[in-house]
């Protein structure tokens, strides 16, 4: 699987991918943080799966159009069930 990992994304995600045969890009590893757009591009332009904790990067997703990208907007945030 091609993958983009955003650099609010841990590093070491990158390194499990790629030890179990990803091909991924993690954006921290880039000279400067490009900021949304140009993430979205890259993502859509080498077609690969963007992960990242950005809702903001998620909104944008369903309000841009043109060719879609397969995205995971995840959260290190637990939720807890009220008894």
């Amino acid at each position: 699987m091609r993958v983009l990992l955003d650099t609010c994304v841990w590093g070491g995600v990158s390194k499990a991918l790629v030890a179990a045969g990803h091909d991924v890009v993690w954006v921290g590893d880039w000279p400067t943080d490009p900021g949304d757009e140009e993430i979205l591009a890259c993502a859509r332009q080498e077609s690969r799966v963007l992960v990242t904790h950005s809702t903001r990067i998620s909104v944008r997703l369903r309000l841009s159009g043109g060719k879609r990208i397969a995205a995971s907007c995840v959260s290190s945030h637990s939720r807890q069930r009220s008894r």
